[in-house]
């Protein structure tokens, strides 16, 4: 059994992942493995579960997921490895081998590991070390002080072992390598001087003084514009030295191959010509999103993978970018065609404006669209993307990721491909593994005023490798799930798709059919909204069956969908219907999640609390609890306030349906990605 903390917590026993539940529950263990062997005291749980006032519960909620997680680990066979969650009076300890956690073995081979002293065997060790990351320490966990604080902490372990590594590659005289592993963290990091000045004395060692010497005058515009201090005295000590080398005419170490630096620069005049293979990374503030776990993740400047430790890797990333922004081809148009009969969404379309063009802020925008199936989600964001189109002159590309789609989701090399050869990379250079296709993507990039709109996600991790980087690259995303992910780790800013009110409904039918078959009766339209719970989705197929009877009045149709047995059927339209769209979301779940929303579909009225949603699906309160914030971030119930939940009628007839098709509980809550017809919208 093992226990990961740095990246998304889990924990394993053989290749199986034990399903440790929610946000809260995960947080409850990571607490618990950062103080292991320790006992932890309840108030001390309860502080760092809530970064506001606690609600009054809170003791029986800790007290909940702690019985959950013991449950959970012994099934998962704790016993045999030496763990016990056991509670001493108000607080709780987790007893366990400590070499089973991710984050203690990285700290011991860390410790073994002396680059200076013995570098050849440092090098491996702190590689191995490196290699434990998968990705940001603390992933899953709520987003309160205590664990930002933490996951800071062993961040800055990580960046140490990173510069130790890169000394352990120089002091071998591999400073090529020193490059390719420091370049990935400095522009991740573009304000850590320890970082910049030992990969000013990599790029120096390597025939590279120029773009050593750019890497300290960007650096220091930043710390000037950012914090208002000066370079300390590591970085100015780097930049000293290398001018002290460059008058005193000192030769460079040879790059890497064997390869001699040329032309002016080979003999340490600032600023002399380079030919194209000797030039090196060029600092881009904020290019890189999302931190490389080794931070080896190099990428050759010619679009091929870096070979660490091998002879010539490059450390060029933005070498592909140099080539790649010269703009000597067309910028890709990748957006499809704009949505038909486009109506309203003023307010989300204004908010879309201001979080992904509010430009100053040196980052990439960043903007999630989330809403239910139907609501419109894609259409909005295409409308979008059409009307600001002007704003990125590089190009706009656009992924369907197939989160709720028919089939298997969309695979980040499968899209990073396609985004790369738009951008003008030829076949045989793109990278075959998705960091390095990543790492390239987000160089090529860089400089560019480029919208990338990713439709149809199922989760953070499968967006978080398309990612571009730079300040003048904008980022939409649309999902059925909040991706509360991104919204902790990358900064996203969540835009709400609500249903159509009646005047708003009642416009599209009226686009669609045309504003006098709508105006002959206007309390029919209003029905129609009603009966289609104002999903656009549902309102076009409506409009579809109203465009294939010319003879029929809206009062007709609205009569024949008030028959609940019909009216899932009468909102579709080939392979586009509320039906189709509301399968793929509900095949997503988990089979106690589908059998939970098969219960809520019984409500009478489709407004419930926990206690009466429990009784329903026979589930104890905290299962319940869980269950109900699962549905609610996948928006199949809506919470409208506290312990207030609400299930559409359309989403009640599904469940409903599936119900009696299966028996009980529905049949696609597998959490398998069953197949059906995409209605995704």
């Amino acid at each position: 059994m093992e226990f990961s903390l740095l990246g998304p917590i889990a924990v394993t026993t053989g290749s199986a992942e034990l399903s440790l539940g929610p946000a809260k529950r995960r947080s409850v263990l990571a607490l618990l493995l950062l103080q292991p062997n320790t006992t932890v005291p309840l108030e001390q749980l309860i502080d760092s579960l809530w970064e506001d006032e606690p609600p009054e519960h809170a003791r029986t909620v800790v007290q909940g997921h702690v019985s959950r997680l013991r449950a959970t680990l012994a099934e998962g066979g704790a016993e045999a490895y030496g763990i016990e969650l056991t509670t001493h009076g108000s607080a709780y300890l987790l007893r366990l081998p400590e070499e089973l956690i991710d984050a203690h073995r990285f700290g011991e081979l860390v410790a073994l590991a002396r680059p200076e002293a013995a570098p050849a065997d440092a090098v491996p060790l702190l590689r191995e070390a490196l290699g434990l990351w998968h990705g940001p320490a603390l992933t899953g966990t709520v987003t309160s002080p205590p664990f930002a604080a933490a996951a800071h902490a062993l961040e800055e372990r990580r960046l140490t072992a990173v510069e130790a590594l890169g000394r352990a590659h120089g002091a071998l005289g591999e400073h090529e390598q020193a490059a390719a592993i420091l370049y990935s963290a400095a522009v991740n990091h573009p304000l850590r001087e320890g970082l910049i000045a030992g990969l000013m004395r990599a790029l120096f060692r390597t025939g590279r003084q120029s773009d050593a010497l750019e890497w300290f005058h960007r650096t220091r515009r930043l710390l000037n514009e950012e914090l208002g201090v000066d370079p300390g005295e590591r970085l100015r000590g780097a930049y000293e030295e290398i001018l002290r080398a460059e008058a005193a005419g000192s030769g460079q170490a040879k790059p890497a191959g064997g390869a001699r630096a040329t032309g002016a620069a080979s003999a340490g005049a600032p600023g002399g010509s380079r030919s194209a293979a000797d030039r090196g990374p060029r600092p881009v503030a904020g290019a890189d999103r999302g931190p490389v776990p080794d931070g080896t993740g190099a990428v050759d400047a010619r679009g091929g993978e870096a070979v660490p430790g091998g002879d010539g890797a490059r450390t060029g990333a933005t070498d592909g970018a140099r080539a790649g922004s010269g703009r000597t081809g067309a910028a890709p148009r990748l957006l499809p065609r704009a949505p038909a009969r486009f109506l309203g969404r003023e307010q989300e379309l204004a908010a879309l404006t201001a979080v992904l063009t509010d430009g100053g802020t040196g980052e990439s925008p960043l903007a999630v669209v989330a809403g239910p199936a139907g609501v419109g989600k894609t259409a909005c964001a295409v409308q979008w993307a059409h009307l600001r189109a002007g704003a990125f002159p590089d190009g706009q590309l656009f992924a369907d990721l197939r989160g709720f789609g028919e089939g298997d989701e969309a695979p980040p090399a499968e899209i990073l491909r396609d985004f790369l050869l738009a951008l003008g990379t030829p076949p045989e250079r793109v990278p075959g593994s998705a960091q390095a296709a990543s790492a390239l993507f987000r160089s090529l990039v860089a400089e560019r005023r480029l919208l990338v709109v990713l439709d149809n996600a199922r989760s953070s991790a499968q967006v978080r490798p398309l990612l571009p980087g730079g300040p003048h690259c904008a980022t939409v995303v649309t999902s059925r799930s909040r991706l509360d992910g991104l919204v902790a780790t990358d900064c996203a800013r969540p835009v709400g798709l609500q249903t159509l009110g009646h005047e708003e409904g009642a416009a599209l039918l009226g686009a669609m059919l045309g504003p006098e078959r709508v105006a002959e009766d206007p309390a029919a339209a209003r029905e129609l909204v009603d009966l289609c719970d104002g999903l656009p989705l549902a309102l076009r197929a409506a409009a579809a069956q109203l465009t294939a009877r010319p003879r029929w009045r809206l009062a007709r149709l609205a009569a024949a969908l008030r028959d609940e047995r019909r009216r899932l059927a009468l909102l579709s339209a080939e392979d586009t219907g509320i039906a189709a769209a509301l399968r793929m979301s509900v095949a997503r779940l988990s089979a106690d999640d589908a059998q939970l929303l098969s219960a809520l579909a019984t409500s009478a009225d489709g407004h419930l609390n926990a206690s009466l949603a429990a009784a329903l699906a026979g589930y104890d309160p905290e299962r319940t609890q869980d269950g109900l914030d699962r549905l609610a971030e996948m928006h199949l119930v809506d919470e409208e306030a506290t312990d207030v939940y609400t299930i559409s009628t359309l989403t009640q007839l599904f469940a409903r349906d599936e119900r009696g098709e299966s028996g009980e509980g529905g049949k696609h809550g597998t959490g398998d990605g069953s197949k059906g017809s995409d209605g995704r919208g």
